[in-house]
C-alpha cells in the first residue's frame, strides 16, 4: 500500500477577488471521491519546526483514494447544501422570534428585517450564492472559523461527552481490561476508515456524508496567536495514554493500519503504565501535569506552547509532537464515581479535589485538544471529543461500533463463529512475524517534559482557573424509567418533539418564562453537511405550556400538546432539508464581515470572524444580551412607556467579534446590516435551553456544558423503555429543574392514560359495558350497584382491569388521591366516566409537584388592574379622603385581633 502524498496548500486570495472572478467548475473523476472539501483553508505559521511536517488543514486538496472502497462511495452523488430563499429565511426568522418578544420588540424586528430585505439582504444573498458555486458547502469555511477562532477554554464550552454503558460482562468492568478492549475495537474502526471498509451511514436508505470520519483520528486543535488550526497526521500509528497527569505512548498499528498488538498485549502495556504512574506521588505528579494547559484560553495556551518549544536543547517539542499526532488519547483515572451525575462530570471536565493545597482531581488528567477515551478505575468509560471537525452523530457511530465490537469479540472467544462488525480484520498479531510490523515500538515510553520555572507556574495557575470553572458548574442526571419511545409513539407523538415539549413545560412551570431554545438538526444528507438550528419555541409550544399549567381539561391539554409537537416535527423536517434560517443568516453575516476585512484577508491564512464564534447549540452573539422575556416583565413593560425598548443605534453594542471597524483600519465606516443590529438577533442567539438528542443503547448519558451564564445544557437519549437526561448549568437550581421535568413526565402520562382509557371504553362490547357498570353504579341516581343474590358468587374478588395496548408501565410513585389535573369530574353515570375515575385511582403517577398549576395570564391581569386602579385612586383622592381616614382608624382598632395570640411563658 503506497503512502499518500504530502498535502500542499494554496495561498489565500482577497475575498473580493474570490467572488469577482469567474468560477471554474472542478472536474471530479470517479476515482477521487468528494471526501474532502474543495474549499481551500491554508494554515497559519508553524508552531515549531518539529511540527511542520505534521500540519494539515481542515479542508485540503483531494488525494488519490484506493479504488473499490465503500465508505466514501456515495460522496460524488451527494447534493450540495442548498441556500434557502432570502424571503423564506427572513419569514422563518420572524416566526422564531415572535413568541420570544413583546409586541413592541417584534415590531422593531419586523422593521429591521424589512429594511434588510430592501437594502443589504439581496446583495449579500447574491454574493453568497456566487461564493458557494466554487465551494463544497457555503457554510463550511464559516463554520470552521466559528470554532477555530473561539478563544475561551474549550473545556465545558465546546467539548461534549458520551458516557458508555458498562460492559455487559461484569468481570470485564475493571479499568485495564475495559480500556484494552475499547482500544482494540477502536483500532479496528480506524482500520475500517482508512481502508474505506466502513459502511456508509444511511437514514431510511438515504446515504449520508462520511467526510467527518476522515478527520476523527490523528487530529489536534493547535492554538496560535491568530486563532486555532487543525493539524492531522492521517497515517499516525501510536496512541498516548495519560495516567495521574503523566504521558505515555506506544505504537499500535503498522504501515498498513493493521493492529500489531492483541487485546492482551495492550492490557499488559496499560498495567505497566498504571504501575509506573503510581511510583510518583499524585501530589508531585499534579505539579507537572501539563495536560491542564489545554484548558487555558486559546491565546494563553498558544503562548505557553511557544514557551514549551523555544529552547533548542529541550525535548518538549518532540513530546508535544507525539501528543498532537496520536490517534487518540486514553485517560486512565484513579477515581470511581458512583452516581450518574458524578460520572457525567468526570467525562465532561474531570473532578476537582484539593489535598494539602494541591489539585489531585482527574481534571489534570486530560488533553482537551484531541479525541479522548476515558476509563475510570471501576471500568466506567466515556468519550470526550474536540468538536471542530466532527459532530455528535459521527462520534456516536464510533462509540456504538466499538462498544458493540467489544461484546462481539468476547463472544468470538467463546464461539469462533460469532459475527464481526468489520468486513475484514487485522491479521492475528500473535501469529505474525515481528519483522512484518516495520519500524514500530510497542513498548510504552514515558514522555519526560523539561519543566522550567515558567511552566511550573503556568501549570499552577491553569489548574486554579480550571478549578474555578468546574466549581461554577453543576450537573444532574435523570434516568427516567417511567416510559420511553414505545409509549410515546403508541400515543401518536414524535419522541423527540414530545421530550422537547417536556423541557418547555418544565422550564415554564419553574420560572413562568418562555426562553430561546436550540436543538441541532443533522444535515449530513448533503455534501459536508453539519447541522441546522431547530428553534423549538413556537406559538403552538407557548400555547401548550400555558394550557398545561392552567386548570384546563385533560383533552384540551393533549390537543395543545399534539399541535406543539406537530409544529416541532415540521420545523425539524425543514431543518434536515437545510431550510432553516440560522445557518443562512450566519453565513451572510460572516460574508459581510469578510467584505469589511478584505484588506487584511490576504495577509492572514484564514480570513475569519476575529473571535466571533458559537458552539453547536449556542451563540456568542454580536449584540449585547437582551432582558428576560418573562410574563412578569411583559406585564410591567406594557405600562413603562419607552423604557427598556432597546433604543440603541444599530451596531453600537457590537461584540468584540466585529469590533475592528473599517474606520479603525483606515477604511470608510460600514453600518452593520439592519437585521444583525436589531435586538432580535441577539435574543435568538442567546440560548437559554441548549438541547441535543444524541444516543442509542450503547450510551448511558450524553451531555455538554451550559452555553450561557443563565442557561441549561441538556443532552438526552430516548430509548425504547426509558429516557436518560443530563442537565448542566452554572448553579441555576439544576436539581429542581430535573425534579420539575420528572413531575411533568409523570403527569402527562397520567393525562394520556386517562384519555386513552376513555377512548378505549367508547368502543367496548355490551358485555364489557355491563361489567363496567357493575363496577361503578346501577345507573339510578348514582346508587352503588348491588348484584342479585343468585349472581353474588360472580361479584366476589377484585376485578382485574386491563390497560389499553401501549399505555406503558414503569416503577413510579403511587397516586396520592389528590385533585385531578385535567379537571375531569365523574358524573356517576355511564361506563366512560367510571373507567376514567378508575384510571385516576389506579394510576401509578404522582400529582404534579411544587406549587401546582397556575393561570399564565392571571398575574398580567392583576398587574394591569393595579396600574388602572392606581390611576383611579389618584383622581378621586380628595373625594375619598375622609372615608380613608375612617377606614384607617377602624384598621388600627381591629389590628389587635389579627393573628393568634401566644401565651407568655415563665422566663
Amino acid at each position: 500500500m503506497t503512502l499518500p502524498e504530502v498535502r500542499t496548500f494554496t495561498p489565500p486570495r482577497a475575498f473580493g477577488d474570490a467572488i469577482s472572478q469567474p468560477v471554474v467548475t472542478p472536474v471530479i473523476t470517479t476515482s477521487t471521491p468528494r471526501s474532502v472539501p474543495d474549499l481551500q483553508i491554508t494554515l497559519r505559521p508553524a508552531i515549531s519546526p518539529s511540527l511542520k511536517a505534521r500540519q494539515y488543514s481542515m479542508a485540503s486538496t483531494p488525494e488519490e483514494k484506493p479504488k473499490g472502497g465503500i465508505t466514501f462511495a456515495h460522496q460524488d452523488n451527494l447534493p450540495k447544501l442548498p441556500i434557502p430563499e432570502l424571503e423564506s429565511t427572513c419569514q422563518k426568522y420572524l416566526s422564531c422570534l415572535k413568541p420570544l418578544q413583546t409586541h413592541r420588540e417584534h415590531a422593531e424586528t419586523r422593521r429591521a428585517v424589512q429594511e434588510f430585505l430592501q437594502t443589504d439582504g439581496p446583495e449579500l444573498h447574491e454574493k453568497l450564492k456566487k461564493y458557494a458555486e466554487g465551494q463544497t458547502s457555503y457554510i463550511e469555511q464559516f463554520w470552521y472559523d466559528s470554532y477555530l477562532n473561539y478563544d475561551n477554554p474549550v473545556v465545558l464550552n465546546l467539548n461534549p461527552f458520551f458516557l458508555l454503558e458498562d460492559d455487559p460482562t461484569p468481570a470485564r468492568n475493571n479499568q485495564v481490561t475495559r480500556a484494552a478492549s475499547l482500544i482494540a475495537s477502536a483500532l479496528e474502526f480506524v482500520r475500517a476508515v482508512r481502508r474505506e471498509e466502513l459502511p456508509p451511514d444511511t437514514v431510511r436508505g438515504t446515504p449520508l456524508d462520511m467526510y467527518q470520519y476522515s478527520r476523527l483520528f490523528g487530529t489536534a486543535r493547535v492554538p496560535t496567536d491568530s486563532g486555532c488550526q487543525i493539524q492531522q497526521d492521517d497515517m499516525t500509528k501510536h496512541i498516548v495514554v495519560m495516567c495521574h497527569g503523566q504521558f505515555y505512548w506506544f505504537d499500535v498499528l503498522d504501515d498498513n493500519s493493521d493492529a500489531i498488538m492483541t487485546e492482551k498485549d495492550i492490557a499488559i502495556n496499560l498495567q505497566t503504565i498504571v504501575d509506573d504512574a503510581r511510583q510518583t506521588p499524585i501530589q508531585e505528579a499534579a505539579k507537572s501535569a501539563l495536560g491542564v494547559l489545554s484548558t487555558e484560553s486559546r491565546k494563553v495556551w498558544s503562548g505557553l506552547r511557544d514557551v514549551l518549544t523555544r529552547d533548542p536543547g529541550s525535548n518538549n517539542a518532540d513530546c508535544l509532537s507525539i501528543v498532537d499526532s496520536a490517534l487518540f488519547i486514553v485517560c486512565l483515572d484513579y477515581t470511581e464515581p458512583t452516581s450518574a451525575a458524578a460520572l457525567c462530570q468526570n467525562m465532561l471536565c474531570g473532578t476537582s479535589e484539593i489535598e494539602k493545597g494541591v489539585q489531585i482531581g482527574t481534571c489534570t488528567n486530560r488533553w482537551y485538544d484531541k479525541l479522548q477515551i476515558i476509563v475510570c478505575k471501576n471500568g466506567s468509560a466515556g468519550i470526550n471529543f474536540e468538536h471542530t471537525g466532527v459532530d455528535g452523530h459521527t462520534v456516536l457511530r464510533f462509540a456504538s461500533d466499538i462498544y458493540t465490537d467489544t461484546i462481539l469479540r468476547f463472544a468470538r472467544s467463546i464461539n469462533g463463529k460469532a459475527p464481526s462488525m468489520w468486513a475484514s480484520t487485522s491479521p492475528d498479531p500473535s501469529k505474525r512475524d515481528p519483522e512484518s510490523f516495520g519500524d514500530v515500538s510497542t513498548t510504552p515510553h514515558k514522555l519526560e517534559w523539561d519543566m522550567g520555572p515558567e511552566l511550573s507556574v503556568a501549570v499552577r495557575f491553569a489548574e486554579t482557573r480550571l478549578a474555578d470553572l468546574i466549581g461554577q458548574n453543576e450537573f444532574q442526571c435523570l434516568d427516567f424509567h417511567g416510559y420511553g419511545k414505545n409509549f410515546i409513539t403508541s400515543m401518536g407523538f414524535s419522541p423527540d418533539a414530545f421530550v422537547q415539549m417536556a423541557f418547555q413545560a418544565a422550564y415554564y412551570g419553574l420560572y413562568g418564562r418562555i426562553e430561546c431554545t436550540y436543538e441541532p438538526a443533522m444535515t449530513k444528507m448533503f455534501l459536508h453537511g453539519r447541522t441546522e438550528a431547530i428553534r423549538t419555541v413556537s406559538d403552538d409550544s407557548v400555547n401548550f405550556v400555558q394550557t398545561f399549567w392552567a386548570d384546563a381539561p385533560g383533552d384540551q391539554k393533549i390537543e395543545a400538546l399534539r399541535k406543539a409537537c406537530q409544529a416541532h416535527v415540521n420545523k425539524t423536517r425543514d431543518c434536515a432539508k437545510a431550510q432553516g434560517c440560522d445557518r443562512h443568516l450566519y453565513a451572510m453575516l460572516c460574508l459581510w464581515q469578510r467584505m469589511q476585512d478584505d484588506d487584511t484577508a490576504s495577509t492572514t491564512s484564514v480570513s475569519s470572524m476575529n473571535g466571533y464564534s458559537f458552539e453547536d447549540g449556542a451563540s456568542t452573539s454580536v449584540i449585547g444580551s437582551p432582558s428576560k422575556d418573562s410574563l412578569f416583565s411583559q406585564s410591567m413593560e406594557s405600562h413603562s412607556g419607552d423604557a427598556g425598548s432597546g433604543g440603541r443605534e444599530r451596531g453600537d453594542s457590537v461584540h468584540s467579534a466585529i469590533s475592528a471597524t473599517p474606520s479603525q483600519r483606515g477604511g470608510a465606516p460600514q453600518q452593520l446590516p439592519a437585521i444583525f443590529g436589531d435586538a432580535g438577533w441577539d435574543k435568538l442567539n442567546t440560548t437559554i435551553l441548549s438541547t441535543s438528542n444524541c444516543g442509542n443503547p450503547s450510551l448511558r448519558h450524553f451531555g455538554f456544558g451550559p452555553v450561557s451564564g443563565e442557561g441549561f445544557g441538556i443532552g438526552y437519549i430516548i430509548k425504547d423503555e426509558w429516557i436518560s437526561i443530563c442537565v448542566s448549568s452554572r448553579h441555576r437550581q439544576t436539581r429542581r429543574f430535573v425534579d420539575t421535568l420528572e413531575s411533568y413526565l409523570l403527569e402527562i402520562r397520567r393525562i394520556l392514560r386517562i384519555a386513552a382509557s376513555a377512548t378505549a371504553n367508547k368502543g367496548m362490547s355490551r358485555a364489557r359495558e355491563i361489567d363496567a357498570a357493575a363496577a361503578g353504579t346501577n345507573g339510578q341516581e348514582g346508587k352503588p350497584f348491588r348484584p342479585k343474590i343468585g349472581n353474588r358468587i360472580k361479584s366476589r374478588g377484585r376485578l382485574i382491569t386491563g390497560q389499553s395496548s401501549g399505555l406503558g408501565q414503569g416503577p413510579t410513585s403511587t397516586y396520592n388521591g389528590g385533585s385531578s389535573v385535567g379537571n375531569i369530574k365523574g358524573t356517576g353515570r355511564g361506563s366512560v366516566s367510571s373507567a376514567m375515575e378508575e384510571s385516576v385511582v389506579m394510576s401509578e403517577d404522582d400529582e404534579i409537584g411544587g406549587y401546582g398549576f397556575f393561570d399564565a395570564g392571571m398575574l398580567q391581569q392583576a398587574l394591569k388592574a393595579r396600574q388602572q386602579g392606581h390611576h383611579y385612586h389618584h383622581s378621586h383622592n380628595n373625594e375619598s379622603s375622609s372615608d380613608d381616614r375612617g377606614s384607617q382608624s377602624r384598621q388600627r382598632r381591629s389590628r389587635r385581633d389579627v393573628g393568634k395570640k401566644l401565651p407568655l411563658i415563665d422566663y
